[in-house]
């Protein structure tokens, strides 16, 4: 079946205009005829759907990806077939991919990519906790929302896909730039696969290129097997290059233990916490200056706070834009360098560009893009909001008030007497009496000197830093998810719960994200909870009755209320109708660039 404009999927689904194509099908624009909402539908290639048996095994692993209920995970709303191709009904979703934002922007700051990282990681370990490997992990499949969230897309697509032989030679299913080793020499994809893959976006992200490319897909799928990946610049916080790097290992066990412990890292590292990142992620400590000091750190909770005093994290906002890296050490990368051109992102060319772009002179311009983007305005507000988080110490205001007021009683003591020409007891007062009247004196006569200087040089301590609360995941886990949030907004935060498919009662806390530190007051917290066991699945080729929609949370309602003419809007919850076969959320990938698309 070839789609165009105005024909109807399933008597349903009124395709209006096309988004994207990619190397497996082509994502449309539609109607829903029955609930009047916009969704994003892709219709696979003849390729891959003439086969009874892939469309079997498609069905059911759309099936078992509708069961991720994931703020992280854009989930799918429906499938059905037409004319013996098959066709993912899935959630139209703000904001444009992580892609797009690249190709705009050319570099982000370090705590932007950690926050990403975060994000990304918290939807995966989602999707591993229950058997799903993503396979495809790219900067397409990672759509940002104008509030800076982060959602990922095309579950389970590629896990079908590579297991369809194809014919056409040279073709090269996925995309190289961004398989793990075990990936590119045929061995089994595994969660760990998925964190080598997010440590290359990681990568392009910080410095505007990929770590490895080539004249061809082959060429640089080789590279990721066999040659280590180029030093990020120095310019990085030295963590966040431990991070990265430790994501890249060849070899699995090497790498973060799991999509869990990496997100446990970056936000750590968000906060300045090497230690703790370092217990989380101990694949980063040979990467780290002192390796053996900052084990012995890591492991000693009591002292966290000698390897964090230890280590630079300036620029953490700032882009590092570099030059080409490669054997020369000539030239010295900086924020006005020359960006090296990244390779060719269309299917099969791979080919690298010997050009170069140039940056701007303002690093910032980077991480702030046009104000007219809705997307950068979006981060660019939670940025600030969590940059005097991670940045001030909890006793830095109560310190600075404690020095003002010494400052002010030995001025006052000081200066009193010789201010007023008395002595003893009587001149000792003079500064009290005559600052408490200088404001009535002050509408009728010149203030003297000894009304005007006590009460200009010594400012009032009052000002105060953000109120926190200690949020410790260990007081909640085990715990009613109900009962828990209760607590948590007893104490002025923000809840969101995430349920996930585990062998715990329904409705156990999993896990808090964040946690195990200090939160802002009105902070949002994400509540992992169990949904309970993992019910057993049958893929009924038609089903009689549809399957119950997700609920869908409503902090991704309110984001996606409006939507944009291009890249689409979330709506509420679907409904079921005759046609479905199963409704959840997902979304479109942007450019011809993403061959898995």
């Amino acid at each position: 079946m070839r789609p165009t404009s105005g024909i109807t999927l399933g008597g349903r689904y009124q395709l209006t205009e096309r988004i994207a194509i990619g190397g497996m099908g082509e994502v449309w624009k539609a109607k829903d005829k029955i609930l009047g909402r916009l969704t994003a539908v892709k219709i696979l290639k003849e390729e891959y759907t003439g086969d009874a048996n892939f469309l079997r095994r498609f069905r059911a692993e759309a099936q078992h990806t509708a069961l991720l209920n994931h703020p992280g995970v854009a989930n799918v709303f429906d499938y059905g077939e037409e004319d013996g191709s098959g066709y993912l009904v899935m959630e139209l979703v703000p904001g444009p991919p992580l892609s797009a934002i690249l190709d705009k922007e050319k570099v982000l700051s370090p705590d932007r990519t950690l926050n990403i990282i975060a994000q990304t990681a918290r939807a995966l370990s989602a999707a591993h906790a229950q058997g799903l490997v993503h396979r495809d992990v790219k900067p397409g499949n990672l759509l940002i929302t104008p509030h800076g969230r982060v959602k990922v897309t095309d579950f389970g697509i590629a896990r079908i896909a590579d297991q369809v032989p194809l014919t056409a030679t040279g073709q090269v299913m996925g995309t190289a730039q961004y398989l793990a080793p075990e990936q590119a020499t045929g061995q089994q994809a595994t969660g760990s696969s998925d964190i080598y893959s997010l440590g290359v976006i990681g990568y392009e992200s910080l410095v505007g290129h990929r770590p490895f490319s080539g004249e061809s897909q082959i060429a640089i799928a080789l590279a990721q097997v066999n040659d280590p990946p180029p030093p990020l610049p120095d310019t990085i916080p030295e963590p966040v290059r431990a991070l990265i790097m430790s994501m890249l290992a060849k070899e699995a066990d090497e790498r973060p233990a799991n999509a869990t412990a990496l997100a446990e890292a970056a936000e750590s590292l968000r906060q300045q916490d090497t230690a703790s990142a370092a217990a989380a992620v101990p694949g980063m400590i040979p990467f780290l200056t002192g390796g053996a000091a900052a084990a012995a750190v890591a492991a000693q909770g009591a002292q966290t706070q000698a390897l964090t005093q230890a280590v630079d994290y300036s620029g953490m906002s700032d882009t590092h834009a570099t030059e080409v890296i490669s054997g020369a050490s000539g030239s010295e990368g900086t924020g006005t360098s020359a960006l090296p051109v990244a390779a060719s992102v269309g299917a099969g060319s791979g080919a690298g560009a010997a050009g170069a772009i140039s940056a701007t002179e303002d690093p910032d311009a980077y991480r702030a893009g046009d104000s007219s983007d809705p997307d950068a305005e979006g981060y660019n507000e939670q940025l600030d909001r969590t940059a005097g988080r991670k940045k001030r110490s909890p006793w830095t205001w109560p310190m600075i008030g404690l020095i003002a007021l010494i400052v002010f009683v030995v001025l006052g003591i000081w200066l009193g007497p010789q201010l007023t020409g008395g002595g003893g007891e009587e001149s000792s007062s003079a500064p009290v009496t005559s600052a408490s009247s200088s404001v009535a004196d002050s509408e009728t006569q010149s203030p003297s000197p000894s009304t005007s200087e006590p009460t200009t040089e010594s400012p009032t301590p009052t000002e105060t830093g953000p109120e926190t609360v200690s949020i410790q995941a260990a007081s909640y886990q085990g715990r009613d998810f109900e009962t828990v949030a209760s607590e948590l907004r007893a104490l002025g935060m923000e809840v969101e719960g995430a349920e996930i498919r585990n062998d715990a009662p329904s409705g156990t806390v999993i896990n808090l994200s964040p946690s195990n530190t200090d939160v802002e007051v009105g902070s949002l917290i994400i509540v992992t909870y169990s949904a309970g066991p993992q019910p057993t699945m049958s893929a009924p080729s038609t089903p009689e009755e549809p399957s119950t929609p997700p609920e869908s949370s409503p902090t991704e309602e309110s984001e996606t209320s409006t939507p944009p003419p291009t890249t689409g809007t979330a709506t509420t919850a679907p409904q079921s109708a005759p046609s479905s076969t199963l409704d959840s959320t997902a979304t479109p990938t942007d450019t011809d660039e993403d061959p898995a698309t």
